[in-house]
């Protein structure tokens, strides 16, 4: 942990993130991290287009003899929505997958319905089992660990994947993107996707065992996918330039989609727990990675992000008006929610979790790729 506060010289991370360090001339490592490995990812440019060309291609051939040539989570956000738009345009026969893990805002629904409706995909709702999501997220409320959307996260992985291989497709389509995720601090939560840290955490604090609810193991994520099934994540905003606000634009103006007005306003959870429970219990300001990456991918200013920060998270009415449909949702009272707060925090590592099988495979493959090569097929090793 830091003795003392310290913010970034490029960027707006800040020692919130007790992992972070400075060089010499008071920039963080994240920034440096940028410079050095992440922009290798990045072509937001002519190279960019050759490769989103010949990616397309590849789906598409790929994609000969079955229903579909690529798979795409839809959540009804900024990212999803626009890749969707950049699916129809490619001409892709995508299908669109919604998980509804009930916290769907109204207008979520609305966003949904308009990008289907526009691009004509076929889509497939999974409701998860309400009672059941209930329990898990209370489950994580109690302990006490940062990633509190990972009930929600974890139902959306399993359940693409899922339906991928129900469908035999090979490609899935994610919005995650550099240009506006290319910095976030690892020492604020573990990977959503890891089974054995949502098991151990339900096993221990939930109140039934986790039936109705999908779950990826190990093996399936990071062997059977990968290497037997040969799927490939796909991030097509990573080939051409994506500037967020421009995508909210383009989007209103070609669908008639609706701004949420702040990142993941589409989950009424993911709202209050980013704007609310992270900053309260453990200190952590989403909106400075955020922040941070639009800065060092050129879309704001360190200036204009300081600005930014200086605006209140919630609005007193708004605040009251969310933290009671959330306990009224989850069948707590608000002072029950308060003291789930305040209960000492917790790392995801205090539970049983993934992370050492997964440095043991890392380095299995890179041993293989140095003896065979990229025959060894690290390339699709999931990072």
């Amino acid at each position: 942990m830091a003795d003392s506060y310290r913010i970034c010289s490029r960027c707006v991370m800040d020692t919130s993130d007790h992992e972070i360090s400075f060089d010499s001339e008071g920039v963080c490592n994240h920034c440096r991290k940028f410079e050095q490995e992440t922009v290798k990812n990045w072509h937001p440019d002519a190279t960019g287009a050759v490769l989103w060309e010949q990616t397309v291609s590849r789906m598409k051939a790929d994609g000969q003899g079955k229903d579909y040539d690529c798979i795409l989570g839809l959540s009804g956000g900024v990212d999803s929505s626009y890749l969707a738009l950049v699916a129809k345009r490619a001409g892709l026969r995508t299908l669109a997958v919604h998980v509804d893990g009930g916290w769907n805002s109204e207008l979520a629904v609305s966003n949904i319905e308009k990008i289907i409706n526009y691009c004509k995909f076929d889509l497939q709702t999974v409701v998860i089992d309400w009672d059941m999501m209930r329990d898990l997220q209370l489950s994580y409320l109690k302990s006490s660990t940062p990633n509190q959307d990972v009930p929600q996260d974890h139902a959306f992985f399993a359940n693409l994947y899922y339906a991928a291989r129900q469908h035999k497709i090979r490609h899935v389509m994610s919005g995650g993107n550099i240009a506006t995720e290319g910095i976030f601090p690892s020492s604020w939560h573990g990977a959503a996707a890891d089974a054995i840290n949502l098991k151990a955490i339900q096993k221990k604090f939930g109140t039934r065992p986790l039936k109705n609810y999908r779950t990826v193991s190990f093996l399936e994520y990071y062997v059977l996918y990968p290497f037997v099934l040969r799927m490939r994540v796909v991030r097509p905003l990573n080939f051409m330039p994506y500037h967020k606000q421009t995508a909210i634009e383009e989007l209103e103006q070609t669908i008639g989609w609706r701004s949420y007005g702040r990142k993941h306003g589409e989950s009424q959870f993911t709202k209050l727990f980013q704007n609310y429970y992270l900053p309260r219990k453990f200190g952590f300001d989403k909106r400075r990675p955020h922040l941070s990456s639009l800065i060092v991918s050129g879309q704001m200013t360190r200036d204009q992000a300081l600005e930014e920060l200086e605006k209140p998270l919630y609005d007193p009415v708004e605040l009251k008006q969310d933290l009671d449909y959330l306990c009224k949702k989850l069948r707590i009272t608000t002072d029950e929610f308060e003291h789930l707060i305040e209960i000492p925090a917790r790392s995801h590592r205090d539970f049983p979790n993934w992370e050492g099988r997964r440095t043991l495979l890392l380095s299995a493959l890179h041993s293989l790729n140095a003896i065979f090569g990229n025959r060894a097929g690290i390339s699709a090793y999931r990072k």
